[in-house]
């Protein structure tokens, strides 16, 4: 497989010195993993502070800045970052109004910021969590226990950031996050597999001609394999799943996701099919998202995440952004 690396040993430290060369807005501490906006600890404001293994990007650290993350901790391609990153970035940024962990729903990031919560407090800066769990593909998988957490992390931190940015004390920024998580559902399809740098090859086998329904960002199995389907009917597919389960009331917020390999003419046609569908089912749509922002390296495919939103939900997404990955209004 042809890789654009040095050495895979050195794939994560040469991505974040690239984000540091690129964006100045950003401190980026290396050698201890650490991604920070430089305004940061920003006076009288709670953080967001997420992170997770690398390989998603631009989730995570392509959402630190104005209006989302005060930090993230990326760890190795596909592996929780650890607890000291986590206390290290939360001393970073905490001004004294508290520190909210933005945690997707796997066994070692679960874990691993459970922990740096009790060291942090053992510090004195408050903590309070927020799980993301919105992935209705498959109750129990490969690496969690219950749902995942996949593409209504970026409507958990960006709804959330905004109410932090404008004042909002801990208790109301954590209740929104997980009034976020729970109008949220996501469903996604792999039409490839990806590749890590470590191992150089497919990290899973998914036979030409077959495709995954309800794949994991991590290559995770989902509900079944089926013969390659046509865009029209995997958004029949995906969108039944997650209506099945979210049943919204409310206008939604819709994220039509690249897993990391398909262009941006595939997603926007993949875009019009999951707006049919909405049509056909009588959901009004509010906003949509389309592109790559929760990623699993090279994987070809997509996921849909809807959430459903009110008045403040939805000026909370309007609110003004500027990340790497993420910008609008600023």
């Amino acid at each position: 497989m042809k890789m654009l690396i040095n050495v895979a040993e050195t794939v994560v430290a040469d991505a974040l010195r690239g984000l540091a060369a690129s964006h100045p807005e950003l401190t980026v501490d290396v050698e201890n993993r650490v991604i920070v906006r430089r305004d940061a600890p920003v006076p009288d404001k709670v953080a967001l502070l997420s992170g997770g293994g690398s390989g998603h990007e631009p989730l995570h650290g392509g959402f630190v800045g104005v209006g989302m993350l005060d930090a993230a901790c990326p760890g190795e391609v596909f592996t929780s970052p650890v607890p000291d990153q986590m206390v290290r970035a939360a001393a970073a940024v905490d001004s004294g109004k508290g520190v909210l962990f933005v945690v997707k729903n796997y066994t070692g990031d679960v874990l691993n910021f459970e922990m740096a919560a009790e060291l942090a407090e053992d510090e004195g800066i408050q903590v309070a969590k927020v799980l993301v769990d919105d992935d209705v593909a498959v109750t129990d998988s490969t690496h969690t226990a219950g749902r995942r957490g996949t593409g209504a992390t970026l409507f958990v931190e960006k709804i959330a950031g905004a109410a932090a940015e404008e004042g909002a004390p801990l208790e109301r920024v954590e209740a929104i996050a997980r009034r976020v998580n729970a109008s949220s559902r996501s469903f996604g399809v792999a039409l490839s597999p990806c590749t890590t740098p470590a191992k150089g090859g497919p990290t899973f086998d998914l036979p030409a001609g077959e495709l995954e329904l309800g794949v994991g960002i991590h290559g995770e199995p989902g509900r079944e394999r089926r013969a390659m389907m046509t865009s029209r009917e995997i958004a029949d597919y995906a969108v039944d799943a997650v209506l099945d389960d979210l049943r919204p009331d409310n206008p939604v917020l819709v994220l039509v996701n690249g897993m990391g390999a398909t262009p941006q003419l595939e997603l926007y046609g993949f875009a019009a099919e999951v707006h049919r569908v909405l049509g056909e089912r009588r959901v009004a749509v509010a906003r949509t998202l389309v592109g790559n922002y929760v990623t699993s390296l090279d994987m070809a495919g997509a996921s849909v995440t809807l959430c459903q939103v009110d008045e403040d939900l939805l000026r909370l997404w309007d609110a003004p952004v500027r990340t790497a990955g993420l910008r609008w209004g600023c």
